[in-house]
């Protein structure tokens, strides 16, 4: 989302970046790297060059989620950089940071106060998370959600009423708390009331321990054949498999989860889905409009609502067609960009 932000065209801003490239994939988000040390004295001294030379009164922050490692840099860098700025905006793509206080030692804690405290604005994605604008006291909280460009058009599309098995896509880390798990054995209860379904996971393993914990799963239930790991797609190939599927299917309960940007990129591609009443989740899946939403880690709840979805070409077409509408009326990425420039462009008149 930063880089569709960057990539806008605005008559009222002007931006000037400073790319923060701590973690050169996900195996390296949220663990400790010397080399991340380093990085983060040369990204403060970008700043400090930039600030010096655009003379921008405005240091523009999207602040980690609740993990160690990643606040600890928030600390050193926004201490470092923060009293340069008149006026800081926090962008928070992960949600609850502001609840980390209390799990820091007592002597980082004022730290943490000066890194994060009285922002000129707060946003976040949606209504349902977390305000942490609330909690750092800013001036300002607003809500911008997500956007995506609209690709429709651009793949082939799967019919609703075609011939052989249901396919059910997720996309996303594949870790535990992004409802892997939850989905397979869910998947595995289709499987034995006799739906012809088949499951496709698109994105990578977490770690090495879980993807043989899940392999295991399937080989045990003599379900291996009817599951694809795809790992990592982009671009055309990723939004093939969106077209693809009958149903996309994403039921995390992901700690830092604020969003889930893949049911909106589904949701272009006329996809219902199904997802969890988790954080803003229901800001993007209204349960029985566009899809369905089941509590967090239940199984039997997943499978059911894929099982309703199978079993109804016309409800698939229903409901995929209203996700459609509401991609075009709310997440499109020119309406991202116009709301993020209001926002933006509103600091002019505050102190």
């Amino acid at each position: 989302m930063i880089e569709a932000l960057l990539a806008g065209r605005y008559d009222r801003i002007h931006l000037e970046h400073v790319r923060l490239a701590f973690s050169d994939d996900m195996d390296s988000v949220g663990r400790f790297q010397w080399r991340k040390v380093l990085l983060l004295f040369t990204t403060i001294a970008r700043i400090w060059w930039a600030r010096l030379r655009s003379r921008t009164p405005v240091l523009y922050y999207p602040p980690s989620g609740p993990n160690l490692v990643p606040v600890l840099r928030d600390l050193i860098l926004l201490c470092a950089t923060r009293w340069m700025f008149s006026r800081t905006v926090f962008h928070f793509h992960a949600g609850g940071v502001s609840g980390f206080r209390g799990r820091l030692p007592f002597l980082l804690r004022p730290l943490f106060d000066l890194a994060y405290g009285r922002p000129a604005l707060a946003i976040r994605t949606a209504a349902e998370n977390p305000d942490d604008g609330l909690a750092f006291r800013a001036s300002r909280s607003i809500v911008v959600p997500n956007g995506v460009e609209d690709m429709r058009g651009t793949v082939p599309e799967r019919a609703p009423e075609h011939e052989g098995p249901i396919r059910i896509l997720f996309t996303g880390v594949l870790i535990p708390s992004k409802g892997v798990k939850v989905l397979l054995e869910a998947f595995v209860l289709l499987l034995n009331e006799g739906r012809d379904v088949e499951l496709e996971l698109m994105g990578r393993w977490g770690d090495e321990e879980f993807r043989r914990e899940c392999e295991r799963f399937l080989h045990q239930r003599e379900a291996t054949d009817r599951v694809r790991f795809l790992g990592v797609k982009r671009d055309e190939e990723k939004f093939r498999h969106f077209a693809a599927c009958d149903i996309f299917c994403f039921p995390s309960h992901f700690e830092a989860e604020s969003f889930g940007l893949v049911l909106v990129e589904a949701m272009q591609f006329a996809r219902p889905v199904v997802s969890t009443h988790w954080r803003g989740i229901p800001s993007v899946v209204s349960d029985g409009v566009n899809g369905y939403l089941v509590p967090v880690e239940d199984p039997g709840a997943v499978a059911g609502r894929l099982g309703v979805l199978a079993d109804s070409p016309e409800l698939r077409r229903r409901m995929g067609e209203e996700g459609r509408r509401i991609f075009e009326q709310r997440f499109t990425l020119e309406r991202f960009q116009r709301n993020m420039e209001d926002a933006l462009a509103g600091l002019r008149n505050t102190t």
